[in-house]
Parts: structure tokens; C-alpha cells; sequence
């Protein structure tokens, strides 16, 4: 049988309930021992790398669960990470750039409610979870959640509280998991070697544009950081009106080196700043680059990424365009 580790970072797949709240607690033993018809047709072993909320993850935090699949790499044939689902796909994201080419399956996954609890998701998406793991099309990182198998850059969370939690955007699920049977969609085959990461670049942040912004908020957000996401309305523009002059203070800090992304805050089809003209007179003044298809997670940590790698805007361009786990397909 395959070997498969499970990582546990914490979340509320691990809760318990005390008088101050739901806290992470739960061990990997406790949590396998909550499942133990995966050892029917895997062999698991568990690690807690971590026990916090996933509120409190942080990039630094992403790096050391790549260091410890890294550690394992050799030893495992695929690997089940539990984490909270409030931050779940930025974590997946992340992971998607700092693992890379893994022909072995590196699965994310959480619940709405503890798995210590009657009521719950948490079993059912733990035992597809290690289903997917064992599966000889199952690569690269995914998301396992309420049945769906969705590319780590490709998930998003959209409802607080219902086992139906994720979602993919703007991507077909790779697969469903139904009744224990894994229907694969979409599967690509990996010729190159794994690829390991050990570095991110923090100064990275999303501003959400909303009506009648203040510009020193896009001032500040720029001062403090060496990119800048603007998550814009629709298919994407910047106001240009007298009470904003928010494209002039943008224009002033890509004059002094720094990186702008324009994406949108519309969770479905992506940007496109050729169709309207506030988005036309953008694309004209300002030299930035554009999200499409990505979604905001994917567009951070690959940010992140590339940041730590260079600062040649040209070697930017190049690796912001270039599609890693189904990231962008414009």
C-alpha cells in the first residue's frame, strides 16, 4: 500500500469547543484515529507541524510546510495536509509555487466543523482526501473538499459555514470524489522533476478599490510594498475623476520601480482591460501587468514568489505569464 503523511497545521478540522471558542487541539494520531477505514487501503503516518488557527498562518508559515513535503519527499508517495479553510487558498496557492512538477499528490484539505463532532465534514473530506493521495492520476497540489478535487490555484472559499464550502474559479474541478469513486476530469502528466522553493517576498499586498478611495490609501499601500494588486470593479479600470487622482499617484511609484497588478474583485471570467475605456486609458498610461483568469490568492503568492526570484521587470512579465498549476489560461 501507498505510504501517505499527514501533515496537520491546526484549523477547525481540529477543534475542540472550550468557553473561549472553538481552539485547534487535535493530534494526527486523533485525527486518523477518526478515519481508520484509510488504513484499509493506505499506509498513513502523521506529523503536526503546526496547531493554529488558519487566520494566524502566515508566508512564513507556507515555507515551512514546504520544507517538511521537501524533508519527506523521498519517503512518502503522496502527502494530506489539514489546514483551516479561512486561509486554505492562499496556502494552496502558495504551495503551487513553491512545490513545483510534483508528480506526487499533495492534497489540502479542512472542514466547517470539528471532526471530534457528530454533525460534520470533516471525516468524509479526510478519507477522499487519502483517496485522492493513492490515486495514479492524482499530482501536484489540490484541493480536496466536499467531493471536489480543485487546483491549488484554482480554489476559492465562498460560503462561511456550508460543507460546500470551495469552489473552483475559472477552471472545470479536476475531479469528483462520489462514494469513494474518484472520476478524473482533467489530469496532466508531469515530465520534469520536482522543483522545490524556500523563499517569498512579503512586500506584496491587494488593495480592494472601492467608490470615492481616498489616493493616499494607494499611497500608502505602494510606500510599503514592492507590488501592489489592485482589485478593481468588473473587467478592470483605475478612476481617473478630480476627487480621486488615484492613476496619477499609481503612475508616480511605477516611476520609482515598483510593481502594480490589476485584477478584479469579481469572483467569476477574470479581468480584461481591453473592453472600456476607464480600463483602455489604464492600459495606456501605465505599464502594469493583468490578472485575467487568476484568482486574488494565486495572484499574491505568485507575487511572492517571483519576487523573491528577480527584480527585472522583464523576467517578471515572463514568470507572472507563465501558467504553473493551472494558474492562468487566458
Amino acid at each position: 500500500m501507498k505510504k501517505i503523511l499527514l501533515i496537520t497545521t491546526g484549523g477547525t478540522i481540529a477543534c475542540i469547543k472550550t468557553s473561549s471558542g472553538l481552539i485547534p487541539h487535535a493530534t494526527p494520531e486523533e485525527l486518523l484515529n477518526e478515519v481508520e477505514v484509510v488504513k484499509t487501503f493506505c499506509n498513513p503516518t502523521g506529523i503536526n507541524l503546526m496547531c493554529i488557527d488558519s487566520t494566524d498562518m502566515l508566508p512564513s508559515d507556507w515555507i515551512k510546510i514546504a520544507e517538511c513535503i521537501k524533508e519527506n519527499y523521498d519517503s512518502y508517495d503522496g502527502f494530506v495536509i489539514c489546514h483551516g479553510t479561512d486561509t486554505l487558498s492562499y496556502t494552496a496557492s502558495a504551495l503551487s509555487y513553491l512545490i513545483q512538477n510534483s508528480k506526487k499528490p499533495i492534497v489540502l484539505t479542512g472542514a466547517q466543523k470539528p471532526i471530534s463532532t457528530d454533525s460534520t465534514d470533516a471525516r468524509n473530506n479526510l478519507v477522499d482526501s487519502f483517496r485522492y493521495a493513492v490515486s495514479d492520476k492524482a499530482t501536484g497540489v489540490v484541493v480536496v473538499f466536499d467531493g471536489k478535487v480543485i487546483a491549488g490555484t484554482k480554489a476559492q472559499k465562498i460560503r462561511s459555514k456550508s460543507f460546500n464550502a470551495f469552489n473552483s474559479i475559472n477552471l472545470p474541478e479536476l475531479a469528483k470524489i462520489v462514494d469513494g469513486n474518484i472520476f478524473q476530469y482533467i489530469y496532466q502528466e508531469i515530465k520534469e522533476n520536482v522543483k522545490f522553493y524556500n523563499k517569498l517576498n512579503e512586500k506584496v499586498s491587494i488593495v480592494t478599490l472601492t467608490p470615492g478611495m481616498n489616493k493616499n490609501i494607494i499611497d500608502a499601500y505602494f510606500k510599503e510594498n514592492d507590488a501592489v494588486i489592485v482589485s478593481s470593479y468588473g473587467t478592470g479600470g483605475i478612476p481617473n475623476r478630480d476627487t480621486y487622482s488615484i492613476l496619477g499617484t499609481i503612475e508616480y511609484w511605477l516611476k520609482q520601480g515598483k510593481i502594480l497588478v490589476m485584477a478584479t474583485q469579481v469572483q467569476q471570467e477574470g479581468s480584461d482591460m481591453s473592453i472600456y475605456h476607464v480600463a483602455l486609458r489604464t492600459k495606456e498610461k501605465l505599464s502594469f501587468l493583468e490578472a485575467f483568469d487568476m484568482n486574488l490568492p494565486s495572484v499574491l503568492t505568485k507575487m511572492m514568489w517571483i519576487l523573491s526570484l528577480t527584480n527585472d521587470t522583464n523576467k517578471i512579465k515572463e514568470l507572472f505569464y507563465t501558467t504553473i498549476n493551472y494558474d492562468i489560461l487566458y
